[in-house]
């Protein structure tokens, strides 16, 4: 297997146009994190033609909910959440400049359509594997929608985060591409 390819965020269009299905990488800098109630309270902000609380320009999103923090640690346990579940908004945030998303399981067509259009990466994260993905996480602040918890937007600090690349900007697609193989066998 070849080694892990480091990657410092800002993350830009030329940088995701690099990478390839099956690459694995690690993530150094700013990753922001947003689940499902920050992207519909951001999706409708932009609805009423309201400026954004965070600029999406470059960033990569990782699409979490962390548990609480242990005295001394940044953040508990921190794993993907479902990414599906964002996907209604995606399209519409991938527009405002995000060139990375990180979170696990399969995308709609839409989403990797969109992920074309504008030369996104999509990560996975190994879920089950949430204490061992907060040790790359140095750091922990909120930046909007602190009423929504353990779901507001925040900045999360990495050093050498772990991911996968499972859909690359050009739409290739490993989930569909390793799923394919075992079409084939009996009973499944």
């Amino acid at each position: 297997m070849a080694e892990p390819i480091k990657i410092q965020t800002p993350f830009t269009e030329e940088m995701s146009r690099k990478l390839h299905v099956g690459d694995a990488v690690l993530i150094s800098g700013t990753i922001i994190a947003a689940r499902d109630a920050a992207h519909k309270a951001m999706t409708e902000a932009l609805a009423r033609g309201e400026e954004l609380p965070v600029d999406w320009k470059n960033q990569m999103v990782y699409y979490l909910g962390p548990t609480p923090a242990k005295p001394g640690d940044p953040i508990g346990s921190c794993g993907p959440t479902t990414s599906g579940r964002m996907d209604a908004y995606t399209p519409t945030m991938l527009d405002q400049g995000i060139k990375g998303m990180i979170g696990k399981g399969s995308r709609s067509a839409a989403v990797v359509e969109s992920m074309k259009k504008n030369g996104v990466t999509y990560f996975a994260a190994v879920g089950g594997a949430a204490a061992l993905i907060a040790k790359s996480v140095k750091k922990y602040e909120v930046l909007a929608y602190p009423e929504l918890g353990p779901e507001a937007v925040a900045a999360l600090t990495v050093e050498d985060f772990p991911a996968i690349v499972v859909i690359d900007c050009e739409g290739n697609n490993l989930y569909e591409t390793n799923q394919a193989k075992y079409r084939t066998l009996k009973g499944y």
